[in-house]
């Protein structure tokens, strides 16, 4: 294929593992053990995807991701705990692009590092003034268009409005009401149900598995958040 992907974990089994993964499949395979190995390969060498373990020691991910987007808009995809969910919100604020929790199956991080060098060749390894990019979710302001791993998505201009809402301040917590008076243009009065239903309609466009959404989020009592940040 040609492609290389940088694997940067502490753990000298996953790194091994994920190797033969991705050589299994035609990838090329650099390694590093701590985030200051990444950054050091990465200004040597081409690399077209990064997956990136969170806890390392001298640099944990988190830190090397930030200075990373300094000078690449590579995908990343970060390899973490379920424990750590802070620190993937706080990845995806950042600039990665996707996650994978461990324990988590070959199947489903190839799919992952497939889609993701899809999305990033289908924009030419750049992304656009106009575009707005989550994860595998690249919304087009101008051309009014929505992509989902590349594939084009058809939304309603309701389900339009909601999802730039969100994707414009990724991270933060819209409430049912802010999101009303926003994409309606009137007062909300008792109508929080009529956001529910959207953005139920959204999730199931948009996500893998929409009862467990790894885009649109809701923080119980309060409202919805876009998982995940502007590149």
């Amino acid at each position: 294929m040609g492609y290389r992907i940088l694997v940067c974990d502490d753990e000298a089994d996953i790194v091994r593992a994920i190797s033969l993964f991705l050589q299994s499949e035609g990838y090329e395979v650099l390694t590093a053990a701590n985030g200051k190995e990444a950054l050091d390969i990465m200004e040597k060498t081409e690399v077209h995807l990064l997956l990136l373990d969170v806890m390392m020691p001298i640099m944990d991910g988190v830190t090397a991701l930030a200075k990373i987007r300094t000078f690449s808009n590579i995908p990343v995809i970060m390899l973490t705990a379920k424990s750590e969910d802070a620190d993937i919100v706080l990845g995806l604020n950042l600039g990665a692009d996707d996650y994978v929790t461990k324990p988590f199956s070959p199947v489903e991080l190839m799919a992952r590092v497939r889609s993701q060098i899809r999305r990033y060749l289908s924009l030419g390894g750049t992304v656009k003034e106009d575009d707005l990019v989550c994860g595998g979710i690249r919304l087009n302001d101008r051309a009014k268009e929505v992509t989902v791993d590349g594939t084009p998505c058809r939304l309603t201009k309701t389900e339009y409005d909601i999802l730039k809402l969100l994707m414009q301040e990724p991270g933060r917590v819209f409430t049912p009401s802010e999101i009303y008076e926003s994409v309606w243009q009137e007062a909300c009065l008792g109508t929080e149900s009529t956001v529910a239903v959207h953005v139920r309609h959204l999730r199931e466009k948009i996500e893998i598995t929409p009862s467990d959404p790894r885009y649109i989020k809701m923080v119980w009592g309060r409202g919805y958040y876009m998982n995940g940040g502007k590149q």
